[in-house]
């Protein structure tokens, strides 16, 4: 069942090699049993062995797709239920502007280390004129200007070409979607750059910084910087669990705090506004201000006041 998903489903899926390394998982528990083996019971089971509650219900989204797929294409009849564990909690993480700018602060002055001696005796590292972590500010930067996925912001280069996202300079606009990608519900439209980055890749683009990919390390894109974004955040001394999506977080809850529409900021992001107002809303301005004005109408009637005045009528009272 799980092969002729990965056969007829594989190829139109976002991430094919994501894909096959959580299938690759469920054959490993699932690969001996049938269908009439998947019940509550089972799958429980399955999140038990694999110990981490939401990787583990990444994998059985994955095979309930499989079933699903396998019952529309009638090779099954009869109802399988997949049973998944409970959401964790969302991620509140975000980055304020000094942790911000001490984390780009950490990335371009990062400099690789050598010991001097060539016999190598025991002595101190010390740094070289090598500069190692200049491509991960610039990184960092987009993600917090466009709160673009990783992803995305991995493929992005100058040219449009299959297989990658496009920066049209000139025109000032963000094409984040992959040429030739199927849209998924991990929506990425089209957005215009923020002056500042603009003025960023603008340079990177004049000085030959990057030649072909915004994100280059040594003259070839990055595939993922999350080894790399570790080390920036522990050299930048920050604290909590900050990974690259923590980015696409801050800047949602830039955009709240800086009283941006709903509608806009999640158009912006790409993502519903319901999501948006779930997850970030309460940084907005005028969150529940309508609420606490209704209470402040009135106020020379509150209870607090009445009592305050009857302590001053009363004789003798200071």
């Amino acid at each position: 069942m799980i092969a002729i998903y990965l056969r007829d489903r594989g190829e139109l899926q976002a991430n094919q090699k994501a894909v096959a390394e959580r299938c690759r998982r469920l054959l490993m528990w699932w690969g001996d049993k049938s269908l009439a083996d998947v019940s509550s019971g089972t799958c429980r089971a399955y999140v038990e062995d694999r110990r981490k509650a939401g990787g583990a219900r990444r994998d059985l989204e994955d095979l309930r797709a499989a079933i699903q797929y396998h019952a529309r294409e009638g090779l099954h009849r009869g109802e399988v239920r997949v049973t998944l564990p409970d959401k964790g909690p969302a991620r509140e993480r975000w980055l304020t502007r000094d942790e911000a700018a001490a984390l780009l602060w950490a990335c371009w002055h990062a400099r690789e280390k050598q010991r001097r001696s060539h016999k190598r005796l025991p002595g101190e590292s010390l740094p070289t004129r090598k500069y190692t972590m200049r491509h991960l500010a610039r990184f960092i930067l987009i993600g917090l200007y466009t709160g673009t996925r990783a992803g995305a912001i991995a493929s992005a280069s100058w040219a449009a070409a299959s297989g990658r996202s496009y920066v049209d300079v000139e025109r000032g606009v963000f094409y984040r979607l992959p040429q030739g990608a199927k849209a998924t519900k991990k929506r990425q439209p089209p957005v215009p750059i923020p002056d500042r980055l603009l003025a960023h890749i603008r340079r990177w683009k004049e000085t030959g910084v990057s030649r072909e990919y915004l994100v280059e390390y040594h003259g070839a894109p990055v595939k993922s910087v999350k080894v790399a974004f570790a080390r920036a955040v522990d050299l930048a001394g920050l604290d909590g669990k900050i990974t690259p999506h923590t980015l696409r977080h801050t800047a949602a809850t830039w955009l709240m705090q800086a009283g941006v529409p709903i509608w806009e900021a999640a158009g912006f992001l790409g993502m519903s506004p319901e999501m948006l107002e779930r997850t970030y809303g309460h940084h907005h301005p005028d969150h529940m201000k309508g609420a606490a004005r209704a209470l402040s109408i009135g106020a020379n009637k509150t209870p607090m006041k009445r009592v305050n005045q009857k302590r001053t009528s009363t004789p003798g009272a200071a």
